[in-house]
């Protein structure tokens, strides 16, 4: 098989898929004008980069893309379906590296790491301008929207830290599921209002689009703090932006946003508002597990056709 990588990944990564598929033919394309060219591959592996219609087009002999990562909204599954190709993630491979993130941007924002740590290299020490804005996440109260792998780990993270927590999903988890991870489930409108800090692990669709919004943004407490690890446009950027400058709000810690032109979005000029370029999902070193995972994928996809966690099913011709 033609396995065409693309995008950027951790150093290494393709040496590692040739160790592990031998006898395919493993190349890269880096950017999506390079991807967008490719028209031989026969299996995409595909991190950051695009896959609309028109760079399905022209690849003939494609007939499986598997995204690097959970979330795939940037694959278009329909068009992908209608020509028989087959579109696969990989759900909680890398949900360790998205929910320590989640984390640290609930320290950063919290504690006030990025705010103290500007001033240091501004040359000002001083301890105390930060310091009265800065809170634990020590017997506070974490809501959690989305009860997944990612949800599930940052649970028992902010509990080691002494947090309690509650979660919201559509489909609620087993009650056994609950225990095992100490989540109460509430309704929505119950975790904005009652919540320290809001963590978002759910996946960019119509219905999740915007649907922390001005309204929502309106129920949370005026201290509380708000983390997007999963998708920008899950939060309405205006809204959050008009929230933190009227003081309606703790601050945000946003690993994605709706407008990634920075120059022309005013989240980046607030110094309770940590924003990292979608960074969440991705490590040097998480090549280890993520390789081995999506290769053992496409060896049961050539051997037998079957490809684990297929998105797309109600679309394949």
């Amino acid at each position: 098989m033609k396995i065409l990588l693309a995008g950027t990944y951790p150093e290494g990564t393709a040496d590692k898929f040739r160790a592990m598929l031998p006898g395919h033919d493993i190349y890269t394309a880096e950017t999506q004008e390079q991807y967008d060219a490719v028209t031989d591959c026969e299996i995409v592996v595909v991190r950051v980069l695009k896959t609309p219609e028109k760079t399905l087009a022209d690849k003939s002999a494609l007939k499986a893309v598997i995204r690097w990562g959970a979330g795939y909204d940037s694959v278009d599954i329909e068009a992908a379906g209608k020509r028989g190709v087959k579109v696969a993630n990989t759900p909680g491979v890398n949900s360790y590296a998205v929910a320590e993130l989640a984390v640290g941007l609930m320290l950063s924002v919290n504690r006030r790491i990025d705010a103290n740590a500007r001033q240091c290299r501004a040359g000002v020490w001083d301890r105390n301008t930060y310091a009265k804005r800065s809170a634990t996440l020590n017997h506070k109260k974490v809501g959690i929207i989305g009860g997944g792998n990612i949800g599930r780990r940052v649970a028992k993270i902010v509990q080691a830290l002494g947090a309690e927590v509650v979660y919201y999903d559509v489909f609620r988890l087993p009650e056994d599921t609950e225990k095992a991870y100490g989540m109460r489930f509430v309704t929505l409108e119950e975790l904005l209002e009652s919540a320290d800090v809001v963590s978002i692990h759910v996946p960019l669709l119509d219905g999740t689009r915007h649907m922390i919004g001005r309204g929502e943004l309106a129920r949370m407490k005026p201290n509380a703090v708000i983390v997007n690890t999963a998708r920008g446009g899950l939060i309405d950027d205006e809204a959050l932006a008009e929230a933190v400058s009227a003081g309606k709000l703790g601050g945000a810690g946003l690993d994605c946003v709706e407008n990634e032109d920075l120059a022309s979005n005013p989240l980046k000029d607030f110094d309770n508002v940590v924003i990292t370029p979608h960074v969440g999902g991705t490590s040097n070193d998480l090549a280890e597990e993520m390789v081995p995972a999506i290769s053992e994928a496409i060896k049961k996809f050539c051997e037998t056709g079957e490809l684990d966690h297929t998105v797309n099913k109600e679309f394949l011709a």
